[in-house]
């Protein structure tokens, strides 16, 4: 199976941003150049909270090798309640494995700070990925909250949005380390067979402030479908809607 851990984490890093300048048009313009190996990450990137550029690097050019036509789009998003501006940052792509041919589709979120005309500090408010596999993108929904309090148990649902028709279909989840993430690998996982349509679960939040993040992997008939989904632990309600 293709990685599926962290196949969202484009730039990685979750540490908040203190108050500072959100980044210009042409900024975000010269990283998503840079991204698509038309410019140095270097130039547009330096180390700050939440930023390691030389992990940005090793994620890129490991997606590349998994997806070797990936492009990365980077986009103004929607502000936050508290005013700031968001990024919107997408990846494509596609890799052939003999017949089989996947399909991924991830994006994040971010809150970027620049200074000195680089960007440098993030934090991500929301994170997720679908790789898909088969001749038609099998349609699944991903019920997952963005943001839970710690302790707090809640619904990891994943949904096929076509009956299943009598169809036969297996699913698993896992909880991914922080390792794992970082390095993008595929984690093992468990799978049973489903029914109702669909996966679901309930899970525990750390008790702690963070995040987790969860590898599902659906396996239909049609195709395969495998997805990240990161969820912030927070400890104070007032951060479940940013």
């Amino acid at each position: 199976m293709l990685g599926v851990a962290g196949l969202a984490t484009l730039l990685g890093g979750s540490l908040p941003v203190l108050a500072a300048a959100a980044p210009s048009a042409a900024q975000l313009q010269a990283l998503e150049t840079a991204l698509n190996g038309s410019g140095e990450l270097g130039a547009v990137l330096e180390n700050g909270p939440g930023l390691d550029v030389t992990l940005v690097e090793m994620r890129r050019r490991s997606l590349l090798r998994q997806f070797p036509d990936a492009r990365w789009q980077v986009r103004p998003g929607t502000p936050l309640r508290d005013g700031r501006s968001t990024v919107q940052l997408q990846v494509r792509g596609s890799r052939e494995e003999g017949p089989t041919r996947y399909r991924l589709e991830a994006q994040q979120q971010l809150v970027l700070s620049s200074s000195a005309g680089r960007i440098n500090g993030q934090s991500v408010i929301r994170e997720q990925s679908l790789l898909r596999s088969g001749e038609t993108d099998l349609p699944v929904s991903l019920l997952i909250p963005d943001a839970v309090l710690t302790g707090q148990r809640y619904d990891v649902d994943v949904l096929f949005d076509e009956p299943l028709d009598g169809a036969i279909a297996a699913g698993g989840l896992v909880a991914l380390t922080g390792q794992q993430v970082n390095a993008l690998e595929s984690p093992n996982l468990q799978l049973g067979a489903l029914g109702g349509g669909g996966l679901f679960k309930s899970v525990q939040a750390p008790f702690s402030p963070g995040a987790q993040t969860w590898a599902i992997l659906l396996v239909h008939p049609k195709g395969i479908v495998s997805a990240t989904k990161r969820v912030l632990v927070v400890a104070d309600k007032a951060q479940l809607t940013p």
